[in-house]
């Protein structure tokens, strides 16, 4: 199960990049050592505008201060217990922070025309909010760290929540599946190997740059439009293969034709971090023939007619005979894309693979049906119910995760609330005669 630990500091997108147009700027807190300025809450302001997320309160500014009040604070902190981010670990920060916005907005040509920089100056702005975000979310977890929860302590807070407030659980599966990857033919393996000789010829040549092939050419549908660039990605977070060829590069140079589980690349390194890379690639994707098709299809019925039979258990086939690395292992149970779980919400399960499991009991096996990974990729399946959960009213037997981390979040809350007075009351803090009228969250700010 992920661990979500509650953020009262600000969340920073893109309001340090906001135009501070007719803003006359001044200092409307100071925390300590540290300052805030008109312009970070008049920015901060633009930005959740601009995503729609004011809030009608009337306050919506003062809440805006208090969230970097808060920031400013676990700051000071930091700086006393000698908190502190590598350079690596923030320009980590602004190339994921850049794919994310490349990604909504299009391209890199779209980033900088809606801000009026260029790629380079948006990186620039970014990397002071991006340290200061990084340190206080080390700080905040310093704070809460040593938070541990006892089976008794979840029965008691089971306990005192009033009944009908228990929140309702969606219906939920625990689905099991085998994957097979139809074979690839040589010949349609020598086509594109033959494809990706040409790009890579036309880019040493200088007739074309590898960021249009990529647009042009890549079928890696989640980084063509950004010209091939993958972000900065851990070498143990790659196809082994991949990384074996990035991680031997030189900036700028190209490698020869890679195959991996996706598929077949060439790739352009762009800048190497420790054990984080940043590369292009061109990614072709074979074409499966009509004969391994039929062949992975009938391959998974003999699979799914042996464990009817009993010559095997679901568990055991899986880790004989599936391609898929995350589930072969694990008896091809299946985790839900969104929370990580076991437990799949209904609403969370791919659409090939909810049609499937409709008209399936527990226990039961799909026939062999064809299903298409993130990239694209044909692959050929059957699941299994192993358990459903229907929508029920929360209870400690079937839902206890739940009621562990409902509880790990309320003590973390409270731990940073009494951090968070007990600081307000030994700090330097004022705050400009402008916001001092405003409803704070917390009343140790005026002083």
């Amino acid at each position: 199960m992920k661990k979500y630990l509650l953020l009262l500091i600000l969340c920073v997108h893109a309001g340090f990049l906001a135009a501070q147009k007719n803003v006359v700027d001044k200092i409307v807190a100071i925390v300590g050592e540290e300052i805030i300025l008109k312009s970070d809450i008049e920015n901060a302001y633009l930005q959740e505008q601009g995503q729609g997320l004011i809030s009608s309160s009337s306050d919506y500014k003062t809440e805006l201060l208090e969230k970097q009040l808060i920031q400013k604070l676990l700051l000071a902190q930091a700086q006393i217990d000698s908190i502190s981010v590598t350079e690596e670990q923030v320009e980590n920060a602004v190339a994921n922070r850049i794919e994310y916005f490349i990604s909504n907005i299009g391209s890199q040509e779209r980033l900088e025309a809606y801000f009026g920089k260029s790629l380079e100056e948006i990186k620039d702005d970014m990397r002071g909010p991006l340290r200061e975000l990084l340190i206080t979310e080390q700080m905040q977890q310093k704070i809460v760290e040593k938070i541990r929860i006892t089976p008794s302590e979840v029965r008691n807070y089971f306990k005192r929540l009033p009944k009908d407030s228990l929140p309702e659980m969606p219906d939920r599966y625990e689905l099991q599946q085998i994957v097979l990857r139809p074979r690839i033919s040589d010949a349609e393996k020598e086509r594109i190997r033959e494809r990706l000789r040409g790009y890579r010829e036309q880019i040493l040549k200088g007739e074309k740059t590898f960021n249009t092939l990529a647009v042009l050419y890549s079928e890696d549908p989640g980084s063509a439009t950004r010209g091939g660039e993958l972000g900065y990605i851990p070498r143990n977070q790659l196809d082994p293969a991949f990384a074996e060829a990035a991680f031997n590069l030189k900036p700028e140079r190209i490698s020869k034709i890679v195959e991996s589980e996706f598929g077949f690349h060439i790739i352009q390194l762009i800048d190497r971090q420790g054990e984080k890379i940043n590369v292009r690639h061109i990614l072709l994707q074979p074409k499966i023939a009509e004969e391994e098709k039929e062949e992975a299809l009938h391959r998974l019925d003999t699979i799914r007619q042996y464990i009817n039979e009993n010559k095997m258990t679901f568990e055991e086939a899986a880790m004989y005979f599936s391609s898929d690395k995350q589930t072969r292992n694990n008896g091809g149970l299946v985790a839900d894309p969104q929370t990580g779980e076991s437990r799949i919400a209904r609403a969370n399960i791919p659409g090939e693979m909810a049609k499937e499991i409709n008209s399936l009991k527990i226990g039961e096996i799909s026939m062999p049906f064809v299903t298409h990974s993130e990239r694209g990729q044909e692959e050929y399946k059957i699941v299994k119910v192993k358990e459903f959960y229907p929508r029920h009213r929360a209870n400690l037997e079937d839902d206890w995760q739940n009621f562990e981390l409902m509880l790990t979040n309320e003590k973390q809350m409270d731990k940073l609330e009494k951090w968070i007075k007990e600081k307000q009351a030994n700090t330097y803090i004022h705050i400009d005669e402008e916001y001092r009228k405003g409803k704070f969250r917390y009343d140790g700010w005026i002083k």
